[in-house]
C-alpha cells in the first residue's frame, strides 16, 4: 500500500514538475528534483494533498468572486438607473417657477397651467397668520383684497369636484381659480383647452 501511494505521489509531483517544467530553466529543474528526492514520503504526501485542498480553495473562492462581481455589476446597473431618474428630477425640478406669495415668501409653483379653489375675498379680515400653517391654505393681497385659496389641482375637473365638495359644506363662494406659471389668469384663458 505503502508503494502504491508513493508511486501516485511521484506521479503526480512529476506531473506538476512537468507541467512547471517548461517555465523552469535546467538549473532550476535539477534544484527541484533535487528537493524532491530529499523530502521524505510522509512530508511529501503532506505536500500533495495540501496542494490538492488549497486548489479547491482556491476554485471555491474563484466562484465566489464571480458571485461577488454580478453582484456588483447588478448594483452598478441599478446605481446608473438611480442617476438617470435623479437627473430627471433635478431637470424637472429646475423648470419650478418662483414667484412671490402676499406675504412677500416665495411659492415654488410647477409650470403650466394649476387650478385652485378660492373660498373668499375680504376687505376687513386678515387670515394671513395661518398661511404658514402647511397645506394648501394660501393668502393673497390684491388691492387690499385678500384672497383665500385652497388646493392646488393641475386637472381642471378634479377642482371642480373639491369645489363642490366645498359647496357642500357651507362655502357658498367658493370657485375655481387658474395660475398659469405661477401667475392668476383669467379662466376664459386656459378653459378653452381644457373643455374641448
Amino acid at each position: 500500500m505503502k508503494n502504491i501511494v508513493l508511486i501516485l505521489c511521484l506521479f503526480i509531483c512529476l506531473t506538476t514538475v512537468h507541467n512547471t517544467s517548461a517555465q523552469l530553466s535546467k538549473k532550476e529543474k535539477k534544484e527541484w528534483k533535487k528537493r524532491q528526492k530529499s523530502l521524505p514520503t510522509d512530508e511529501f504526501k503532506r505536500i500533495v494533498e495540501e496542494s490538492s485542498s488549497l486548489k479547491g480553495k482556491v476554485s471555491s473562492l474563484e466562484g465566489q468572486v464571480s458571485s461577488l462581481q454580478s453582484r456588483v455589476a447588478d448594483k452598478d446597473q441599478e446605481i446608473n438607473r438611480l442617476k438617470t431618474d435623479l437627473s430627471a428630477a433635478r431637470d424637472e425640478a429646475a423648470k419650478v417657477v418662483t414667484t412671490p406669495n402676499s406675504s412677500g415668501n416665495d411659492t415654488r409653483v410647477a409650470p403650466g397651467v394649476v387650478f385652485k379653489v378660492q373660498i373668499g375675498a375680504y376687505r376687513n379680515k386678515d387670515l394671513s397668520q395661518y398661511n404658514n400653517a402647511g397645506g394648501d391654505f394660501a393668502a393673497e393681497d390684491q388691492d387690499g383684497i385678500q384672497k383665500y385659496i385652497l388646493g392646488t389641482f393641475s386637472d381642471y375637473w378634479e377642482a371642480d369636484t373639491f369645489k363642490k365638495h366645498l359647496r357642500e359644506m357651507g362655502v357658498k363662494d367658493a370657485w375655481i381659480v387658474p395660475y398659469k406659471d405661477g401667475v392668476r389668469v383669467p379662466i376664459k384663458d386656459v378653459l378653452e383647452g381644457i373643455v374641448n
